[in-house]
């Protein structure tokens, strides 16, 4: 069975403003890094195509 290549654009521009949105947070709010962990770690997933 054949399968579509999906693109994973969107995801790669999601992981990055995660990290960018990681980085703001850490900058302004120290410990609350961490609520934004959720997006970084499950955009790279998708964008490497692990889920």
């Amino acid at each position: 069975m054949a399968t579509a290549k999906k693109s994973r654009g969107i995801y790669w521009v999601t992981f990055f403003l995660s990290i960018a949105a990681f980085f703001g947070v850490y900058a302004i709010g120290g410990g609350y890094c961490s609520l934004v962990l959720p997006f970084t770690v499950t955009s790279f997933a998708m964008a490497m195509d692990l889920l």
